[in-house]
């Protein structure tokens, strides 16, 4: 359903729009976030004051919502954003960090897919069984399942709730309930750099602040992550310089460098 032409397609609308990407995302990974926006030619904002949070979801090209350090303020600050960004037809991204491990978080994802009805959801294999209900513990903010433990939750949950819902792992599914895209690219060494999931989730907001079709947007934007973070570990020594390396192959990141990494 997706090749290397279309993810190029969307990879160069995104560098010639800048999108402007509100996120209202956690203390971890504020700055990885950040520069992988810019990297990939969107234009990042953090914004989470109450005072402000209206004004710049009104104004944004996309609204990222990511629960992994919580406090009440940042809370009412994502309802309010997300209620603002609805209203006025901007695409809602949100990531459930570490729903099913503690009540609280519990309370406050429902509290957002409720009232802020998220375009898409992003998470983990035990994340989205948690928010479909279908597992009630996750390990902190890591998962204890595969993706294709996740398979059923996230199209139930896709279809419960109207979201386009990303499940991210060895192997990243993108569904609407009805169609599944499968994303095979990727390296384990990605999962030992924090943030990377929270990354993928900002940069899903960039891709969907330039194509409606949403389906389609998050699977080319899961595809751009995890071939530069395939690509990165072939450079990288470590989780250290992934990192560093993921973000400045995301900036080079060519036609053809796409071409020949994506699998299909």
């Amino acid at each position: 359903m997706i090749n290397a032409q279309s993810i190029s397609a969307d990879l160069a609308a995104v560098r010639q729009n800048n999108p402007l990407v509100h996120n209202i995302t956690n203390f971890v990974v504020m700055n990885n976030s950040a520069n992988a926006l810019l990297a990939v030619g969107a234009s990042p904002v953090m914004a989470h004051a109450l005072e402000e949070v209206n004004d710049m979801a009104a104004i944004a090209s996309a609204l990222v919502l990511n629960m992994g350090t919580l406090n009440p303020e940042w809370v009412e600050a994502m309802l309010q954003a997300g209620q603002t960004a609805k209203n006025k037809g901007i695409p809602v991204v949100f990531d459930p960090v570490g729903v099913g491990a503690t009540p609280y978080r519990n309370q406050v994802a429902a509290q957002i897919m409720s009232q802020c009805r998220p375009d898409i959801v992003r998470g983990n294999a035990s994340e989205i069984m948690a928010l479909a209900r279908e597992s009630t513990a996750t390990k902190g903010v890591d998962s204890t399942e595969s993706t294709s433990a996740a398979l059923n939750a996230a199209q139930t949950l896709a279809l419960e709730t109207g979201a386009l819902v990303v499940v991210s792992g060895a192997e990243d599914i993108v569904t609407n309930g009805h169609e599944l895209i499968r994303i095979k690219n990727g390296n384990p060494l990605m999962a030992k750099v924090t943030g990377m999931g929270c990354t993928a989730t900002a940069l899903l907001g960039a891709f969907a602040a330039v194509n409606q079709n949403l389906l389609l947007a998050a699977a080319h934007g899961m595809a751009v992550m995890s071939i530069c973070g395939e690509r990165a570990a072939k450079m990288a020594a470590g989780p250290g310089s992934l990192q560093m390396h993921f973000t400045d192959i995301l900036y080079q990141l060519s036609d053809k460098d796409i071409a020949d990494t994506f699998i299909e």
